[in-house]
């Protein structure tokens, strides 16, 4: 639940200060994608402290070297997250995490199927809902990215086009 609190929280509080004009941001792009590096450096560190132990034991036993994949895995998160932050590779990053996303939710899976006593948010239908919600924040920075560019005009850049001079010396 704490991951999609952060999202919730960080999109809104930065749409809400870009709406105001703190700084010439688009609101909602900008918004999305601090929320979803937040809340990605929230679960990547949770790969190395805190959690790891219960990250290591979500893992399916038919997958090898936990402890690795779950290293790994924060690692990408935090690169991710990263990578969110700088328009360039924003939509780059969300692709990535996107499909991360997708890799690792039979791990939610697991254990929501074999966990007894799990709390509410852990159990298989909040989790897949608010798996949903991650997966849609992260496609929606990519959508974002290629619409945003098919409506950006064409700039020519053709050898002939005409030089001008300056007159000033």
């Amino acid at each position: 639940m704490a991951p999609l609190i952060i999202l919730m929280v960080v999109t809104l509080v930065t749409w809400g200060l870009g709406a105001v004009g703190v700084r010439r941001w688009k609101p909602w792009p900008v918004a999305v994608r601090a929320g979803l590096a937040a809340m990605f450096v929230a679960t990547g560190v949770a790969h190395f402290v805190g959690l790891r132990a219960e990250l290591v034991a979500m893992v399916p036993p038919s997958l090898p070297a936990a402890e690795f994949l779950v290293t790994l895995t924060g690692v990408l998160e935090l690169a991710g997250a990263a990578g969110l932050l700088w328009t360039r590779t924003a939509p780059w990053a969300a692709g990535g995490l996107t499909l991360m996303l997708l890799a690792m939710f039979p791990a939610n899976v697991h254990k929501a199927v074999t966990g007894v006593g799990l709390p509410w948010d852990d159990q298989l239908v909040p989790r897949t809902l608010m798996q949903v919600v991650f997966l849609a924040a992260t496609l929606s920075v990519v959508v974002h990215h290629v619409r945003s560019n098919r409506q950006a005009p064409a700039v020519p850049s053709s050898p002939s086009a005409p030089m001008t001079r300056s007159t000033n010396p």
